[in-house]
């Protein structure tokens, strides 16, 4: 397969580039930048120098369609609603690491997004590429909607439980922590070493882009409306996200049943990876790798369920995701490219 990477100076880009450098059936054959478009790759990241010999273009639909198979737009939002329609005109498979196509109503995505949608045809057309969950839906897709990194470790937390009716729907409280990557390269005061140093910040309370998203899936496999309580923080490391669910238990189980529970879930999917009982997972343990690693507690003591979710924000929440979609869109196993044991320490 033959791809090209739109948004090619972004940390997403990088990964992707990275990712699928030694992927045996896929060649990138052309990286868009607007704004270093005739650049070399290696002089704005320079550990591709040696590795990786491409110069950067500027975006020209008509031909890139007729150089390749499948585009991964690791833009910001706003951007790739514009441009996919006409890749997928021209018969160009797409996959959109951006917010443009997750959500499926309009309104929601001017409320969040601040910005206009994109066209409503587009938007039924696209899947949302939560890969264990919608793999069957994504084999056949010509435009995948590859989900948020908080909503990714999010929902492979909570799924399992709400499809098996051990947690209340209601009063369902999200603790989530990124490392600085997940905004992005530009600058910014809120990023800045001397602000982020030694220093931890919730932000966005009640507004973050991500709370519908969460809302719209987990709605859709509970079968009725459901709202949660996100809490985002930022945290000094570069990347990872771990996220904490505090649900209400309706059923009395161990926390060795849920984990058989959740371990028979995704007996199928490789990149879940569901820790026995009494282990909790870190973000180290997945650094620099697909996997999403998923640690239980049942409280008896408050009736609660707690569930810890980590996983690579730039892997598995973002490039490693797009690639594990690629895959099971061409065909091909979803491992495929993916491998790579995490980075420890």
């Amino acid at each position: 397969m033959k791809v090209a990477i739109i948004g090619g100076t972004g940390y997403g880009a990088v990964e992707l580039i990275r990712l699928l450098h030694n992927h045996p059936y896929v060649t990138v054959e052309a990286i868009i930048s607007h704004s270093q478009s005739g650049t070399d790759l290696a002089s704005v990241y320079p550990h591709t120098v040696d590795v990786v010999d491409m110069t950067m273009d500027a975006l020209d639909i008509t031909s890139l369609s007729e150089k390749v198979d499948l585009v991964f737009f690791a833009t910001p939002s706003n951007v790739s609603k514009d441009l996919i329609p006409s890749f997928l005109e021209n018969g160009v498979k797409c996959i959109d690491l951006s917010g443009d196509f997750r959500l499926k109503e309009p309104e929601a995505y001017k409320k969040w997004y601040q910005s206009t949608p994109a066209d409503q045809e587009y938007i039924n057309q696209a899947i949302y590429g939560l890969s264990e969950i919608y793999e069957d839906e994504i084999k056949n897709a010509s435009l995948i909607a590859n989900p948020g990194c908080y909503p990714t470790a999010t929902l492979l937390g909570l799924i399992p439980a709400l499809k098996h009716n051990l947690v209340s729907k209601e009063q369902i409280i999200i603790d989530a922590k990124t490392g600085v990557s997940g905004a992005g390269r530009g600058l910014s005061l809120n990023v800045h070493f001397s602000e982020m140093h030694e220093n931890l910040k919730a932000y966005k309370l009640g507004e973050h882009k991500h709370i519908p998203e969460i809302e719209q899936v987990l709605t859709n496999e509970s079968g009725q409306e459901m709202q949660v309580v996100f809490t985002p923080h930022i945290v000094p490391m570069t990347r990872g996200i771990m996220s904490t669910m505090y649900t209400n238990l309706i059923i009395e189980k161990s926390t060795k049943e849920i984990v058989e529970v959740y371990q028979d879930f995704y007996k199928n999917h490789p990149f879940v990876r569901v820790r026995p009982e009494g282990v909790i997972p870190s973000t180290k343990e997945v650094y620099g790798s697909n996997y999403c690693d998923i640690g239980i507690y049942a409280d008896q003591r408050t009736g609660k369920l707690m569930i810890v979710s980590v996983i690579d924000n730039l892997v598995k929440g973002a490039s490693g995701q797009a690639i594990q979609n690629m895959n099971l869109l061409a065909g091909w196993e979803a491992t495929t490219g993916l491998n790579q044991i995490p980075i420890y320490p």
